[in-house]
């Protein structure tokens, strides 16, 4: 499916729109490690469900505080909530529960705004088609009217339905109301359809608390080991300062719980040594994984922004076009003039099935790609997609499977992961305008590229066409000039002679010089002797001879068929 024109390109090649110039990436500006906690005792695991569940309903109080606040969200409104909740936990859990507050508000913002925006796109192309006529056909990238008075009339009660939506949400931006569900939505909804997700009311219970707990705690440069509370010292022993409530069930000094695990990481264990060996904010977050039944414990710091390399450096040795499809990335390797070298490669991945396993399909298709272009020492050329405000069923109306199959593309996370990864192995990743890739790929690349051996898709042409335009290079090829500029007024420089023609059978005249390849005039005193040539009864001048094949014929001026005399080389 050519997603990156149907859904980014726009609209036919007669409105072209302007294509973006490529940058690069910046890299990530973040890391976070996991690790489990094992052998944790039933005491331990108590502590931290009570811990949890007690700062979780404190969360739940201040995130509806927030809410309720609309547009008064100044520091006096969040000094007053902090103060709040310091009297029922501990100063630094109060701002630790606040920060979180305000994320997840600013997060909910982001997505109001962006559902805001998906609302008008749907009621711009409802108008629109509803202003044609019923059967009006449609354009590239643009669709005609409806096929019927019944689906009119289905659209233009949607249109209303579609605008008292948009009023709504605007109603709460204006007065900075915002909803959201600790948990999860999509959880909370479970809950009324337990029997098509296979869970019991108790189970679905236990999720729900699990998802409601809050055990996360933000690092604090300066202090030991860099949180001062939840701690990880270097051997590994974690200690959790507990909230006021709950302060006798420390067994360590000044109020804190020490976990009778021990927790590594293999993964950056030695850049999060360093960095609580030298008192560097670390934040962590513990949570419980139902399914699994374990606890994990994630740790979390910022670092300073990768420097990318100058785009031109990127393209100085050539660089790999990758194009992102549902089911598999192409790539081919191009070198820094835009031409493509060896053979173009597939990295396949599976969406299906859950989520772990899907993220996992997709992180193993990054890492081969990346091992590719690392032993090449090249960069890699990848579409800024975005499909957000792409997935209407207005804008692609019936085409059920192709919404849904826009929708299963993870290309956010995959952009993501790909940068992210790739820092770590120093690749760097140029991003290019998704506009007409696909379809100029296979306009211009994929018949030339194609062979006896190798059958070019158009998903490998659109990788050439994405790395030539992350090169700088046009994508579309020059066309032939017209047929009398390509040789003498349409037809051949030297066509053979009908046989109608007078002295057609005569001596073909001489004419020296380079364009046919003829020995320099006043030599070669045989040339129009017909006893130097190879015929029976004639002596030939040379006794070997050859013909030619038809193309160095055409090429040097003897009509097909004949002899050439081996002088004329």
């Amino acid at each position: 499916m050519e997603l990156s024109d149907r859904v980014a390109g726009g609209g036919g090649m007669a409105g072209l729109r302007e294509v973006a110039t490529p940058f690069v990436a910046d890299g990530p500006a973040g890391v976070a490690i996991r690790s489990s906690l094992k052998g944790l005792t039933g005491q331990d695991e108590k502590v931290l469900r009570l811990t949890g569940g007690l700062l979780g309903s404190l969360a739940s109080r201040d995130l509806k505080a927030r809410c309720a606040a609309g547009l008064d969200r100044g520091s006096d409104q969040w000094a007053r909530r902090k103060r709040a909740l310091t009297d029922q936990s501990s100063s630094r859990w109060a701002g630790s529960i606040t920060k979180a507050t305000h994320d997840q508000c600013a997060l909910a913002q982001r997505g109001q705004l962006a559902y805001i925006q998906y609302l008008q796109a749907g009621i711009d192309m409802i108008a629109r088609r509803l202003s044609l006529p019923v059967g009006a056909k449609g354009s590239k990238g643009s669709p005609g009217g409806y096929r019927s008075r019944k689906e009119w009339f289905a659209k233009s009660r949607r249109l209303r339905l579609l605008q008292d939506r948009l009023g709504r949400e605007r109603a709460d931006r204006d007065a900075g109301r915002v909803r959201v569900v600790r948990g999860g939505r999509k959880l909370l909804r479970n809950r009324h359809n337990l029997q098509a997700t296979r869970l019991t009311e108790a189970q679905w219970r236990v999720r729900w608390e699990a998802e409601r707990w809050f055990l996360q705690a933000d690092g604090e440069s300066g202090k030991r080991y860099g949180n001062e509370t939840m701690r990880v010292s270097p051997d590994g022993e974690v200690s959790i300062r507990l909230p006021a409530p709950l302060a006798g069930l420390a067994n360590a000094p000044h109020g804190r719980y020490a976990l009778a695990c021990r927790v590594g990481f293999r993964h950056r264990g030695q850049q999060w040594t360093d960095r609580i060996a030298a008192n560097r904010a670390v934040a962590y977050r513990i949570h419980f994984d139902v399914e699994r039944g374990r606890w994990y414990l994630t740790a979390s710091w910022q670092i300073p922004p990768v420097r990318t390399v100058p785009l031109e450096a990127a393209r100085s040795g050539g660089l790999i076009g990758v194009d992102t499809n549902a089911d598999h990335l192409a790539a081919w390797r191009l070198d820094a003039h835009g031409n493509p070298v060896g053979e173009p490669r597939r990295f396949d991945y599976d969406l299906s099935g859950r989520a772990p396993y899907r993220d996992a399909q997709v992180r193993h298709a990054l890492i081969r790609l990346l091992h590719w272009a690392k032993r090449h020492r090249l960069a890699i050329a990848i579409e800024d997609l975005d499909f957000q405000a792409e997935k209407t069923r207005e804008k692609h109306g019936r085409r059920k499977r192709f919404r849904q199959l826009v929708s299963g593309m993870p290309v956010g996370r995959l952009r993501g992961r790909l940068v992210s990864m790739a820092a770590e192995l120093g690749i760097t990743v140029v991003a290019v305008d998704p506009a007409y890739t696909s379809r100029w790929g296979a306009q211009h690349w994929q018949r030339p590229l194609t062979t006896k051996t190798r059958k070019t898709t158009r998903h490998d042409a659109a990788a050439v066409a994405i790395g030539r335009r992350a090169l700088g290079r046009p994508i579309r090829r020059r066309t032939q000039p017209p047929p009398p500029h390509r040789s003498d007024v349409v037809g051949h420089r030297t066509v053979q002679a009908a046989s109608g023609i007078p002295e057609r059978e005569e001596t073909r005249p001489r004419i020296p010089g380079p364009r046919t390849r003829s020995i320099g005039a006043g030599r070669g005193a045989k040339a129009g002797d017909q006893c130097a040539h190879n015929r029976s009864g004639h002596t030939a001048e040379h006794e070997f001879c050859h013909q030619d094949s038809p193309r160095s014929v055409s090429r040097n001026g003897w009509s097909g068929g004949r002899r050439r005399p081996a002088g004329m080389d």
